[in-house]
């Protein structure tokens, strides 16, 4: 492939401007595109920042395309992941004309298991509620027609609904070839189809489980290819930190624990007393759940390891659980060969005690050095209590995965700090990665604005939330379109929509005001879309991922800088870490990562060319803090004020007649 290719590709009058109507060439999508090329060719890593409508995309599908490599695309989310191999794709290969063979792959959790689909109907007491029943006819009916068995193409069953968790299986309760429905299962297919295709789309989550289990030796997931596509990369950090630690709950094993219960039951009755051996089990993980208590006091019901309250008690209830555990592993090994759903129950338990022994290596009094430095902690709730573990860092095992043979690209619109890629780079230990960054080409000072209210308290003022949505008021009752509110906490989300939804009442509009919590995600999103000027109050999962384009949102309003909590055992772990060795935690750590989620959560505004709109952040220290003019340099270049006025007048001026 040629650059002449490219630039034919994407001209005014190459086949994207004849499959799309309204197409414009842009100089930084063929450069990227370029670079792409290059990367691939050179079997490099190209770390690209892309700015909102740069359509980095198609910039990165035509080399794909056009290359005749295998590759593989990893999205942020499922959402994205289906966006992409049901609208993007196929408008490009219309487009090109090409015969590109493309294989959308998920985690196991997406696919109906046949096998525990008919268990799950043939036994009544596992369904809890009417609407369950309904449910599992709908699995049951979309089995026999789909073919696919991805739960997202049966949108009557909702995905976060609990008989999903029912219907599908674990890597520890498949069956594999011992499967009785292994010719029909949905799973196997679509790994089959992504050994065979030319480009695999999955998401960040399946690929780092990929890694996890590289780790372990186990190579059966994702295919092999010539170039790794990392779409949202700048969420690959997070999501490498959450696979490659472990985590074990006491919900977990009370689950082994009634399989492995009923399976003894039904296949090996003679081998041991299953009720007192399990009993022992429960009886086990009960205690320790009694000897983490305290736990729940602390703030956030956390603990790392060190700071474990009555420590001793903790670690003999641990060490007893342990204990038992093993003895019915011993057994479960014996009879395992009997009967597949033993089998199942063998291989959970291997999975569970292989990671709370990893948890508790090395033990509180052991100076052996850990071969992979990690945290750990225990969270401790009325109804839940949980083992976590994860590493330090991710850099060397993510970075260690990459092949000399292969090409690695990474692309966000938000990967640098101003330009700075280091922190990003830093965190996948991508050290020998080429990196170039590219603006969007919207207008955003004629465009957009971006308000600082001047006199509100300091965030860390009881009063500031209040303050903060008081000062919304005006701004809500000027525009015309709908507002999203971006708060760092769950607590503040409740408060600033209380403020919201008063005041709508009082004033009598017709308005609504959302908030996260209310239902999913999904349905608050479509709820927020189609009203055209609703108010949308939600945390950490709405600042990114969010496209909702022209003046059903004009109005973005971010509360404090969204520095990650100090409490948080990874983050107080690694800041620890970065201090001891004679680093500046805040501007190496903090601040960085603040910079990355602050202009995503401002690129929720300006989504296409004709979008317009206002950017509030509440936060003072965004202009009266010596740090605060990194983070506002590192925005989208907005008209600035710290005027009430100036920002009325804007949204009033852009407002449709008849509707300010």
């Amino acid at each position: 492939m040629f650059p002449e290719e490219l630039s034919e590709v994407f001209g005014p009058a190459g086949p994207l401007a004849q499959a799309q109507p309204g197409y414009q060439p842009r100089a930084a999508q063929q450069e990227l595109a370029a670079d792409i090329m290059q990367a691939l060719a050179d079997r490099s890593v190209l770390v690209a920042e892309a700015g909102t409508g740069t359509g980095k995309t198609w910039a990165y599908l035509v080399p794909a395309f056009l290359s005749g490599v295998k590759v593989l695309v990893s999205t942020g989310t499922r959402t994205l992941q289906d966006q992409l191999f049901r609208r993007d794709i196929p408008r490009l290969r219309d487009a090109l004309a090409l015969p590109v063979d493309v294989a959308l792959l998920k985690g196991r959790s997406n696919y109906v298991c046949h096998y525990h689909l008919d268990r799950l109907g043939s036994d009544e007491r596992a369904l809890r509620s009417r609407e369950e029943i309904a449910y599992l006819r709908d699995i049951q009916r979309f089995t026999r027609e789909s073919a696919t068995g991805d739960k997202a193409d049966l949108p009557s069953v909702p995905e976060d609904a609990d008989i999903w968790n029912r219907a599908s299986s674990t890597r520890e309760n498949c069956l594999g070839q011992d499967c009785p429905f292994v010719k029909d299962c949905f799973l196997l297919k679509a790994r089959r189809h992504a050994q065979d295709a030319d480009l695999v789309v999955v998401n960040h989550a399946l690929f780092m489980a990929d890694l996890a289990l590289r780790e372990d030796g186990i190579t059966d997931l994702l295919p092999e290819v010539d170039m790794v596509v990392f779409d949202e990369a700048h969420q690959l950090p997070d999501v490498a930190t959450r696979f490659l630690g472990q985590s074990v709950s006491m919900h977990q094993i009370m689950d082994f624990t009634r399989a492995c219960e009923a399976a003894g039951l039904a296949h090996a009755r003679e081998a041991i007393n299953w009720t007192e051996a399990i009993g022992r089990v429960e009886t086990a993980a009960r205690e320790l759940r009694l000897a983490a208590a305290p736990i729940a006091q602390l703030p956030g019901g956390r603990a790392t390891f060190p700071a474990i309250p009555q420590a001793e008690v903790f670690d003999a209830a641990l060490s007893r659980l342990i204990e038992v555990f093993e003895a019915t592993l011993d057994v479960l090994g014996l009879v395992e060969a009997k009967h597949p759903d033993l089998a199942a129950a063998a291989k959970t338990a291997q999975s569970l005690h292989a990671r709370r022994l990893q948890w508790g290596h090395p033990a509180r009094d052991s100076t052996e050095p850990e071969a992979q430095p990690a945290v750990r902690w225990v969270e401790q709730g009325n109804h839940y209590m949980r083992l976590h573990r994860a590493p330090l860092s991710v850099a060397q095992i993510f970075s260690g995965f990459r092949k000399p043979s292969q090409a690695w690209i990474f692309t966000s619109a938000t990967l640098s700090v101003q330009g700075d890629f280091s922190h990003f780079v830093e965190q996948l230990g991508l050290g020998d990665a080429a990196s170039r960054s590219w603006g969007s080409p919207f207008d955003y000072p004629q465009h957009g604005l971006l308000y600082v209210p001047d006199g509100l308290p300091l965030p860390s003022q009881a009063s500031f939330s209040e303050a903060f949505a008081q000062s919304l008021l005006p701004l809500v009752d000027a525009g015309a379109g709908g507002v999203l509110v971006l708060c760092t906490t769950l607590r503040a989300v409740d408060r600033i929509a209380d403020v919201l939804a008063s005041h709508l009442r009082t004033t009598g509009s017709p308005r609504v005001v959302l908030r996260q919590g209310e239902c999913s995600r999904g349905l608050l999103l479509q709820r927020f879309r189609s009203s055209g000027d609703a108010i949308l109050v939600g945390s950490a999962t709405f600042w990114e991922g969010i496209d909702v384009p022209g003046d059903a949102l004009t109005l973005v309003a971010i509360d404090k800088l969204p520095f990650a909590p100090p409490d948080d055992p990874v983050i107080e772990a690694r800041l620890n870490a970065c201090r001891a060795g004679g680093g500046n935690p805040f501007m190496s750590h903090q601040l960085p990562q603040a910079a990355i989620v602050l202009k995503q959560g401002a690129g929720r505004l300006i989504r296409s060319e004709q979008d317009w709109g206002v950017l509030v952040v509440g936060d003072r220290r965004l202009v009266e803090k010596p740090y605060g003019k990194r983070l506002w340099r590192g925005l989208p270049p907005f008209s600035r004020t710290r005027d009430a006025a100036c920002a009325l007048d804007f949204l009033q001026q852009r407002a449709p007649v008849g509707e300010a």
